[in-house]
């Protein structure tokens, strides 16, 4: 199952509005004979990909796959039916598929005789498949709000400077964070301060994120460097805002104005519908506490400089309502993580269904366990 939660990782921000899955297919003798992952939408699903490798040597053989194979007929058939169709005996897999329309799997296989056993490593699958996951039980994009901080949690100096705050490790990690997340979001405050690209740097590989822009009041200048052709820009407005005229293949989208600010739940919806199942937040102060004001926040992923500069500097996070203790937003601690000098937290605004990985809050560092055979473990969170 790890094999499967690492192939799964491979296509991490490239298969929206598909989840990322691995699957990886054993003989009848226990020994591994295929493996696959999702690509992307309207591509092979997991299974599919195994079993073509694998071909006549999965008859009585297991599968062993991170995510419930589907039930459902969509750009692709029945996971659950090709694994039928191909004689597999047994089915492992990690994470229940939270999606009404593609669950149902793992009852018809069992229906039909196969042996099936899940929540298999689910903790580890659900933090590589978070993302998606998320999305599907929100029923819009899961949003992460990306900061990076001084100590005291500021996010500039008081003249404005705040180029760098963090070193060049954590840079890089915002990067492949960015890589991850199907959308990139920032306000008209980072736009004009920052003027921003929200593209790809520090040699990270990746499909571009659409970058979407909210700019109220339509004052994004023609020669803004999110503008270029690196990826496409959509730029949310206010309803009667006179429509700013972009160069290229970018958007403009109305949203209605809520309390003064554009309305975030409506921006996720048009997200959701045009398959965009995660949005980062990179900035600014005053978008992050929209979000957490409205309870619009999943996770947060700061990269925390040991660095203080006193209150006259500018805040990562704006006021957002909280008069008392209890009214902050307290946040579950996932990853710490060093890098270099500066420290990066992974927290959630709720646990994961899976829990965290045992032993350690980073399953990458994690001890690999003894080799078991798939069939010796049948526990829930065994090592299949």
């Amino acid at each position: 199952m790890r094999r499967a939660v690492e192939l799964a990782a491979s296509a991490l921000g490239r298969t929206s509005p598909n989840p990322v899955v691995g699957c990886v297919i054993l003989g009848a003798d226990g020994t591994p004979v295929g493996e696959g992952f999702h690509r992307g939408a309207g591509q092979p699903h997991a299974e599919i990909e195994a079993l073509a490798v694998a071909g006549d040597r999965a008859r009585g053989g297991t599968a062993v796959v991170t995510l419930e194979p589907c039930a459902h007929q969509g750009r692709t058939g029945p996971c659950a039916e090709a694994l039928l169709r191909a004689g597999i005996a047994r089915v492992v897999y990690a994470v229940p598929d939270p999606n009404p329309t593609a669950a149902g799997g793992a009852p018809r296989l069992r229906d039909a005789g196969v042996e099936v056993t899940g929540g298999v490593l689910r903790a580890e699958a659900e933090r590589g498949n978070e993302l998606w996951l998320t999305a599907v039980r929100q029923g819009r994009p899961c949003v992460t709000w990306k900061f990076g901080g001084t100590l005291d949690g500021r996010a500039a100096a008081p003249d404005g400077t705040s180029r760098w705050i963090t070193g060049p490790g954590a840079r890089q990690d915002a990067h492949a964070l960015r890589a991850a997340h199907d959308a990139v979001l920032v306000g008209s405050g980072t736009l004009r301060t920052d003027d921003p690209h929200l593209g790809l740097r520090h040699d990270v590989a990746g499909a571009p994120a659409l970058r979407v822009v909210l700019d109220r009041d339509g004052t994004i200048a023609p020669h803004a460097r999110v503008l270029d052709d690196a990826a496409p820009t959509l730029v949310v407005i206010g309803p009667h805002t006179p429509e700013p005229v972009l160069p290229g293949r970018h958007e403009v989208l109305r949203v209605p104005v809520t309390g003064g600010v554009l309305d975030i739940a409506v921006l996720l919806d048009h997200l959701w519908a045009r398959g965009v199942r995660s949005v980062l937040l990179e900035g600014g102060a005053r978008l992050a506490a929209s979000c957490v004001a409205r309870g619009l926040l999943d996770r947060v992923v700061a990269y925390v400089a040991p660095l203080v500069l006193g209150a006259a500097a500018r805040p990562v996070l704006d006021d957002f309502g909280a008069p008392t203790l209890m009214a902050g937003l307290r946040l579950r601690l996932g990853d710490v993580t060093r890098l270099g000098d500066d420290v990066r937290l992974l927290l959630r605004t709720r646990d994961l269904p899976g829990g965290e990985v045992a032993g350690h809050a980073d399953a990458r560092t994690e001890r690999e366990p003894e080799p078991a055979r798939a069939e010796g473990r049948t526990a829930e969170g065994g090592a299949a």
